[in-house]
């Protein structure tokens, strides 16, 4: 048990300590841009994921050398550990990449398949699933060729589709994270704690300076790599279920932002320090939808009700696994 909070602690120092000095480097170098829900044109630093990816190695490879230098007082399969931090951080380079050179949605939509190389080559996890309302489903040789692959380009593409919002991304990921180490723990998947507990850590400190006002924003490298957290810790913890149930929010923004053709961005209009949708026809996004039903919204109330949302499912992918219902 300590040396899984020495996971988590030593993640969120790093993350915590390490963003005060990248905010001024990252507005020197011109990495910045408008809070879209703002009235104000203050730049503020972009690609605020270096910081957490950071943590989460941190963390990561922290139980490693405890492991190594009989500290840790548990086994985990350093080797999972390590295909499951590579896949994360082929992820997070896509989103530097994005973040820098603007990728098409099409590209970024299917880079994260690549990603994926690290966890088939090691045939993680199992060849079954069991899924909510179905049941055991087998998989088979398609588990590590085919469900894998999907399974971290969808959720990486999830968590980068359903942001916008001064503290959206890091607050879904928190109660993700959360309640995938919560689960992973109770199965005894220390791999998968371990990989989730070091974002947890990351991410709570992030959200520090990205809550509203934010100091500074994740970037695509921060939202496609708590996708990939997510997806990578499910699959080397075997608890598929949670990351089917947490992911169901994501499936309701991906059918909003369809109607858009993926085009419409998640803010809409600001007005006397309002977020507002005063058009049906616009909503295009959970953050747009809840902006209409309030009839205009303070962007922390509007975070809070889709954090919520979340939080509903994350409760829900907990009691399927500590209270083991059928679904």
């Amino acid at each position: 048990m300590m040396t899984l909070f020495m996971v988590f602690a030593s993640s969120f120092a790093f993350t915590y300590l390490c963003i005060p000095w990248f905010i001024p480097r990252l507005l020197n170098a011109g990495i910045s841009g408008r809070d879209m829900n703002k009235t104000s044109e203050t730049k503020i630093p972009e690609m605020g994921g270096f910081p957490i990816v950071g943590g989460l190695i941190v963390g990561s490879f922290l139980s490693i050398g405890l492991q190594t230098f009989n500290v840790s007082g548990f086994f985990i399969d350093t080797e999972l550990v390590i295909a499951a931090v590579a896949t994360i951080l082929i992820t997070s380079l896509i989103g530097i990449i994005d973040d820098l050179l603007l990728l098409s949605q099409r590209v970024k939509a299917f880079l994260p398949l690549f990603a994926a190389m690290p966890l088939v080559a090691m045939r993680a996890g199992v060849t079954f699933m069991d899924l909510p309302f179905i049941g055991r489903v087998e998989f088979g040789i398609l588990y590590p060729i085919l469900i894998i692959p999907l399974a971290i380009t969808g959720a990486s593409n999830a968590t980068n589709m359903l942001a916008g919002f001064n503290g959206l991304e890091a607050g879904l990921g928190i109660i993700m994270c959360a309640s995938v180490a919560l689960i992973s723990y109770s199965v005894a998947s220390l791999e998968a704690t371990v990989v989730s507990l070091s974002m947890l850590g990351a991410l709570l400190a992030f959200l520090r300076y990205n809550w509203s006002p934010a100091k500074i924003l994740i970037g695509d490298v921060g939202t496609l790599s708590i996708g990939a957290v997510v997806a990578t810790s499910v699959i080397i913890g075997d608890i598929e279920r949670a990351g089917a149930i947490l992911m169901v929010p994501f499936f309701f923004e991906l059918v909003l932002k369809a109607r858009g053709r993926f085009k419409e961005q998640s803010w809409c209009d600001v007005k006397e320090g309002l977020l507002i949708c005063p058009d049906k026809s616009r909503i295009f996004g959970l953050g747009r939808l809840v902006m209409y039903l309030t009839g205009g919204v303070r962007e922390t109330s509007l975070v809070l009700y889709i954090l919520a949302f979340e939080a509903f499912f994350g409760f829900w992918a907990v009691y399927s696994y500590l209270g083991n219902p059928l679904i």
